[in-house]
């Protein structure tokens, strides 16, 4: 049962109409978001080094997160975003995964990764265990900084 991590290209992984689902079961619109943009061209996580990951499970896709460039603040960083597991794969090490993912591309290129975890309360409690310290800025609820 290992995890698959893939960096997403030329299209979303199939699956992703069942993630966008879940998610807005839960109230969480970001899924919706990333199809919508994705289909729209707005967001692609093609450029400014953003990229794109899926985490699979035995080939089925279990969690998705994006890393694009963060300009909420004035030092050079990468925020992720899009962020989310479906809830059966939920502590079973698949967000570790994806989430480490998304940190490595994003500290290969400078050394500030931000979110924003205001989707869940468990959301929080997740990237500080990652790693990230909360912070109370606008659009930026976590902070990690490579030492």
């Amino acid at each position: 049962m290992a995890v698959q991590i893939e960096h997403l290209h030329d299209a979303l992984p199939a699956g992703i109409d069942a993630l966008a689902t879940a998610s807005r079961a839960e109230g969480i619109r970001n899924i919706s978001l990333l199809v919508e943009q994705w289909q729209s061209g707005a967001q692609r996580f093609d450029q400014h080094n953003a990229a794109l990951f899926a985490a699979f499970r035995d080939g089925e896709l279990a969690g998705i997160g994006g890393i694009t460039r963060e300009d909420g603040i004035d030092e050079p960083a990468m925020r992720v975003r899009r962020f989310y597991v479906l809830p059966q794969f939920r502590r079973s090490g698949i967000a570790t995964a994806l989430a480490k993912a998304c940190m490595a591309h994003g500290l290969r290129i400078c050394p500030i990764l931000t979110c924003n975890a205001q989707a869940s309360d468990a959301a929080g409690v997740f990237w500080e265990a990652m790693g990230f310290e909360a912070v109370e800025l606008p659009t930026i609820t976590h902070v990690f900084r490579r030492h």
